[in-house]
């Protein structure tokens, strides 16, 4: 049984090793410039939310002030983080923004819950840097219960000077910016997944070059859709 109380975010962790590992990133991060107009989309993401959600890598934990912000109901929030610099990091915000979450150490391509289990799965900046974002879709869709929301917001690869410019920025960016990929046509992977309902798509004006088309969305679980 997950356990959603409040010092649920601040216990010690069964420690192992890790292949997602970025203490300078996770050092840096918190400091990082990040535009005005995120806090628009942060709150897109967190809007109205009740039940059970999960948000996918939440880094430092800049999502959790809009989580608490954005509650609507009973919610039971959870958590994973690959990363246990960035973790640490998200224990102290959980707790500075008194959001109660059950925080985890778990990779997206291998999620540690039963099927069918959220109401809402939410992903902020996240499949850009997961290793393998096909399976993390599929961990997605199967967590999921009929009718769940997967809300997202991601940069994607662009078109053009911007597209080149991108494939050339590529290796050096992933070196130190954590993994993170410029080049990924995310949204086309969420669209095409026949178990996912598109409510709405935009592209947002909140980002500048490399980490630019910006996209924000809602999807759902079709209500018909059986797991293989």
């Amino acid at each position: 049984m997950s356990d959603s109380s409040p010092d649920s975010a601040t216990r010690p962790e069964h420690r192992h090793d890790h292949d997602v590992d970025h203490p300078f990133f996770a050092a840096c991060y918190d400091h990082l410039p990040e535009p005005e107009a995120f806090e628009a989309q942060r709150t897109y993401l967190a809007r109205d939310l009740s039940g059970r959600a999960l948000e996918l890598g939440c880094g430092t934990g800049h999502m959790f002030p809009y989580v608490v912000e954005g509650a609507s109901g009973d919610l039971e929030y959870h958590a994973i983080e690959p990363d246990p610099h960035m973790r640490k990091r998200a224990v102290e915000a959980a707790r500075d923004s008194g959001l109660a979450v059950d925080l985890r150490d778990a990779r997206a391509e291998s999620l540690p819950y039963p099927d069918d289990s959220f109401d809402v799965v939410l992903a902020g900046v996240v499949f850009c840097t997961v290793q393998d974002p096909d399976a993390a879709l599929e961990e997605v869709v199967r967590v999921l219960k009929p009718g769940g929301e997967f809300r997202f917001l991601e940069h994607v690869g662009a078109d053009g000077w911007r597209g080149t410019g991108q494939k050339l920025l590529d290796p050096v960016w992933k070196r130190v910016a954590g993994g993170c990929h410029l080049t990924r046509d995310t949204v086309a992977r969420f669209v095409g997944h026949e178990a996912l309902a598109v409510e709405e798509i935009d592209r947002v004006d909140v980002s500048v070059f490399p980490a630019t088309p910006v996209v924000r969305g809602t999807l759902r679980r079709r209500e018909n859709d059986v797991l293989g």
